[in-house]
């Protein structure tokens, strides 16, 4: 029963309980590509269920990572899958938890907000930006943000971080970044602002959706059904719910907002 509720492997050689990395970044990115893919569904047709999907998805993902062991976790278990034949870089795996547990509260989050209580709010976008970036830093650069939030609540520091970063040392000059190096970079970032400025910008395309008088007629009725049983009658002049609120047209997601609330 320990072997199954622990956390890290006991490796020869490491004082520490370790995990090994790669998976830890194929993981990462695994979840990332589902995360993004869920996120720009909401945000861009402002359809939410595969957000929710994802959400309870990532929720039980994390709840065994945290609370019973890392080698049964389903990304986990495929970013072993993907990287078996690498040869393993092993980390500390108490920070991991701690950044683990984090992302385990976050996800809780989102449940009770997305999934339970539909909520639509500037909440989730923060929280699910957290999340998207999270996730890109740890599969894109091997940077667990929330390993080094770690230091600040512990005395005893983190020990085999990734890359190394937890020990003193000198870069090499095949490491270090010159001034040329950041001229070439500046450049070609404005480079890409030119053209992009140059190229005309053009309108995408309204789609408009004609409905048959049946359909119409068959969507009204609905309509009334749903204000019968609320006790309400039926209000077929505009309503209120379609005016944005003020967060969204300083964020300049009014149009977003109205999307998400089937207002246009």
């Amino acid at each position: 029963m320990s072997k199954i509720f622990s956390f890290g492997e006991r490796i020869d050689g490491y004082e520490v309980s370790v995990l090994n990395e790669r998976e830890v970044r194929a993981s990462a990115g695994i979840l990332f590509f589902f995360a993004l893919i869920s996120f720009m569904n909401a945000w861009l047709t402002g359809n939410f269920h595969p957000t929710r999907i994802f959400v309870v998805a990532f929720l039980i993902d994390f709840a065994i990572r945290v609370l019973i062991n890392p080698k049964y976790s389903p990304s986990l278990v495929l970013g072993r899958l993907a990287v078996r034949n690498q040869v393993p870089e092993y980390v500390g795996a108490t920070q991991k938890r701690f950044a683990w547990s984090i992302g385990l509260a976050l996800a809780t989050a989102m449940l009770f907000l997305v999934v339970i209580n539909r909520v639509i709010g500037p909440i989730n976008l923060v929280i699910c930006s957290a999340c998207l970036v999270l996730l890109f830093f740890e599969s894109a650069f091997g940077i667990c943000i929330a390993c080094k939030i770690y230091n600040f609540f512990h005395q005893e520091k983190a020990k085999l971080c990734p890359g190394n970063t937890c020990e003193v040392f000198v870069r090499h000059d095949s490491q270090k970044i010159g001034a040329v190096q950041m001229v070439v970079v500046v450049l070609f970032f404005a480079a890409i602002t030119a053209v992009a400025k140059s190229i005309p910008y053009e309108k995408p395309p309204t789609i408009v959706v004609k409905t048959s008088p049946a359909e119409k007629s068959l969507v009204d009725s609905k309509q009334e059904n749903a204000a019968l049983v609320e006790g309400k009658p039926l209000d077929t002049t505009s309503s209120d719910d379609c005016t944005p609120p003020d967060w969204a047209v300083k964020m300049g997601h009014a149009e977003m907002w109205k999307l998400h609330h089937n207002c246009k």
